[in-house]
């Protein structure tokens, strides 16, 4: 019965982002807007490697161990849609001494549970978390503090709105934080802790308007990330 209830859940999930005639939804709307992408007890709704992810204590938990180790930076993907505009919410913290990490936002799905595209990161190395990188592509498009507007032409112009290092204390170590992603348009912004970390704005051939959602485990030592109270909605323009 639980299975049948989160595959309806997902069902609706799915419905509600690809619907066209949808009223416009806007970021002063309240918290129930959201869709929840996890139910708190199963893995129900997304696909990755079992050897590294399970759930524990009402969160998705990523790990690998000393035994366990994946090879190449492997990925939990949402089969829930792939939305273009939208607003993701989630909870995340870090149990281990290292870990890198971060969530796959307009992303591609490629084979072996792997993905490429942006991703808003997260890590225990003190500059990385709050940057936004692509994986498979570009590499870091903005540091923590900066607004970068790419053209056509893949030129690149940074604004610093933020120091770098400021924003990096408003990040809780070993604690849970607050992830924000807001995704219209040419235009990216993560939050953290309600703190804006970084804005992309991206207008080059490899810009990306729609796709999956992910979590990600990079390869190297052993590392434990959990994430919670995981939610999505759609947006639209007027």
């Amino acid at each position: 019965m639980k299975t049948l209830h989160w595959t309806v859940r997902i069902a609706i999930a799915t419905a509600v982002l690809g619907m066209i005639a949808a009223p416009a939804a806007r970021a002063d709307q309240p918290e129930e807007d959201f869709v929840s992408m996890f139910d708190g007890e199963s893995l129900d709704g997304w696909a990755g490697d079992p050897q590294f992810w399970h759930v524990d204590d009402g969160a998705i938990v990523g790990q690998t161990t000393p035994e366990r180790r994946t090879p190449g930076n492997t990925f939990l993907i949402w089969e829930g849609g792939e939305p273009a505009d939208f607003e993701l919410k989630f909870q995340y913290r870090i149990d281990t001494d290292w870990a890198n990490s971060g969530v796959q936002v307009r992303s591609r799905r490629l084979n072996d549970y792997r993905v490429g595209g942006y991703q808003p990161d997260i890590a225990t190395e003190g500059w990385i978390t709050g940057i936004m990188f692509e994986e498979r592509g570009r590499g870091v498009l903005a540091r923590r503090g900066q607004k970068v507007v790419i053209d056509a032409d893949g030129q690149r112009q940074t604004e610093r709105f933020a120091e770098e290092d400021a924003l990096g204390e408003r990040i809780r170590p070993r604690d849970w934080n607050d992830y924000h992603v807001i995704a219209e348009g040419n235009r990216i912004v993560t939050k953290i802790n309600g703190v804006k970390m970084h804005e992309v704005i991206d207008d080059a051939p490899e810009a990306r308007s729609s796709g999956v959602i992910a979590f990600q485990l990079h390869s190297g030592p052993p590392m434990t990330i959990r994430f919670r109270d995981i939610r999505v909605r759609l947006l639209r323009r007027p």
